[in-house]
């Protein structure tokens, strides 16, 4: 057998996809049992903001260093580490007697999520051919939606019934035990499914953070991280104020709006996910954009959805809307995610990783649950504050990617 061919790969996916989706229900169960945990602790809704901002500052501070170490070190000891570490932190926030101590446990929870976010990508690329990597990949981050909606849905189910408490003991639990599923997977050679003309494949990152300042002299990589940032900073504030969103405005008891949620999250974000992957991988093959395509299209048509989502009176229509909102956010998630990993050299994919996860975070969703949270305490209408936050920061977005597709078209032409 080949030493660089690496072993089992669809199990291996299957399991770092099954740790991907036990991440992300972790990182919703704030926003599921928020209205139940303001109540008891008595926070306004700036200092609810907070403790979202307090997760992505442990999230993204710490993924540069994850990236550093994930382009040189084992990778299975520091993502085992990772998962250990987030579900501690969720656990001890079920015990949090004050505003101080839920926001050090979640800066925990970040801190442990960074190193299996981070590392997780460049090893997926590592298991799977250029012509799979996208559909790989769009199976992985499909742990999004899903792991979200199942936050949610289980947040709220848990929070009605139980207490909020009950939400992040509940779900502590499980990553405790699963850590030491990794250690079965042979980790694979770092460019193993490259070609064997790929120059880079041979080479080393560059020393200490000099990777970093490399990245800046990628223009591809740099427009699809632009617009990333512009989405994530949507997409934040949508996701972690949109239960609470339903329940003042339109008056659904908390069960429902997180269940409603829930559901519509992971139907969306499982027939987005999946559909704009297949439509990518398709359409990049036919034409060599097609990656930069779904990105760009995705954007612009979450901006009139987006809209109607926070003007519609109408309950039922506002639920559509909110539908439609989440199956065009989620479109561009496979796509997106490889052309992180393929618009740099293989031996400074966690580098990629890293630098994305901390520019979309630092100058997008760090701030955008606070500031709707602002806006909304100072007007008294979080209605007015989403809809002033949120549609704009798409525009952006779309703005970045449609310049990426300018560029594919361009280096294109000039290939062919």
């Amino acid at each position: 057998m080949n030493a660089n061919k690496p072993a089992w790969p669809i199990a291996s996916l299957a399991v770092l996809t099954g740790l991907n989706l036990l991440d992300y229900l972790d990182r919703q169960l704030l926003a599921a049992v928020l209205p139940p945990l303001q109540l008891e602790l008595g926070l306004r809704d700036e200092q609810a903001g907070t403790i979202g901002t307090a997760f992505m500052l442990g999230y993204f501070l710490t993924s540069p260093i994850f990236g550093y170490l994930g382009d040189r070190l084992p990778r299975r000891w520091l993502i085992a580490a990772g998962v250990f570490v987030w579900s501690l932190g969720t656990l001890l926030s079920g015990h949090a007697s004050g505003l101080a101590m839920l926001i050090f446990f979640r800066v925990l929870v970040g801190f442990g999520e960074a190193s299996f976010g981070t590392i997780s990508p460049g090893w997926i690329a590592d298991l799977f051919a250029p012509a799979r990597r996208n559909n790989a990949i769009s199976w992985f981050y499909l742990a999004i939606p899903v792991g979200s909606a199942l936050g949610y849905i289980f947040g709220g189910w848990i929070a009605a019934h139980y207490g909020w408490r009950s939400a992040f003991l509940f779900a502590g639990y499980p990553g405790l035990l699963l850590t030491f599923i990794l250690f079965l997977l042979r980790e694979p050679v770092r460019g193993a499914t490259e070609s064997a003309g790929r120059a880079e494949v041979a080479g080393v990152a560059p020393e200490g953070w000099r990777a970093y300042l490399e990245l800046l002299t990628f223009p591809r990589y740099m427009l699809v991280i632009l617009g990333y940032v512009a989405q994530t900073f949507a997409m934040g504030g949508f996701s972690f104020w949109a239960p609470t969103f339903l329940v003042r405005v339109h008056h659904m008891a908390l069960a429902d709006a997180g269940g409603y949620f829930g559901r519509t999250l992971v139907l969306m974000g499982l027939l987005a996910t999946l559909g704009g992957g297949y439509l990518a991988t398709v359409w990049q093959r036919r034409t060599g954009t097609g990656y930069a395509w779904v990105l760009a299209v995705s954007a612009l048509g979450a901006v009139p959805a987006a809209f109607a989502t926070f003007t519609l009176p109408d309950l039922a229509q506002a639920k559509v809307a909110m539908a439609a909102s989440m199956f065009l956010l989620f479109l561009c998630t496979g796509p997106l995610n490889t052309l992180i990993l393929e618009t740099v050299p293989v031996r400074m994919r966690a580098s990629a990783v890293a630098a994305s996860i901390f520019s979309i975070h630092l100058f997008g969703d760090l701030w955008s649950p606070k500031f709707v949270g602002y806006l909304s305490d100072r007007s008294g209408d979080l209605q007015q504050a989403c809809l002033w936050a949120l549609p704009g920061a798409l525009v952006v977005s779309a703005g970045f990617w449609g310049g990426l597709v300018a560029l594919e078209k361009r280096q294109t032409a000039v290939t062919d």
